[in-house]
């Protein structure tokens, strides 16, 4: 039994730096087919929708569609700052392999 994502508090600090539920917006993560893996994450800024499921912390929201569900169980959804830049991250043990980059990868 896979378990759902989680989302770190670094991540949901980020969402409310930036002001996301503000606006009335979510981080939104989905799988979709493609990219140099298979496989590729698209993160952005989008309005919650009626089949998602909703993540909830420090007041912001995480939301992830039912198609991309099966691919992020047990995922780890963080956000880094390092010198080369700032960017959320998924740590996912369902995947095989992955890109140099961090944004596609195999199962």
């Amino acid at each position: 039994m896979q378990l759902p994502p989680k989302v770190t508090h670094r991540a949901f600090d980020r969402l409310a730096e930036i002001g996301a539920a503000t606006d009335g917006k979510a981080l939104r993560v989905a799988v979709e087919g493609g990219g140099c893996s298979g496989f590729q994450y698209e993160i952005a800024l989008d309005e919650p929708r009626a089949d998602d499921l909703v993540l909830e912390g420090s007041g912001q929201k995480v939301v992830i569609d039912a198609v991309s569900l099966p691919f992020l169980g047990d995922a780890v959804i963080d956000f880094s700052e390092e010198l080369i830049g700032a960017r959320f991250i998924i740590e996912n043990p369902n995947a095989s392999s992955s890109c140099g980059c961090g944004t596609s990868f195999s199962m």
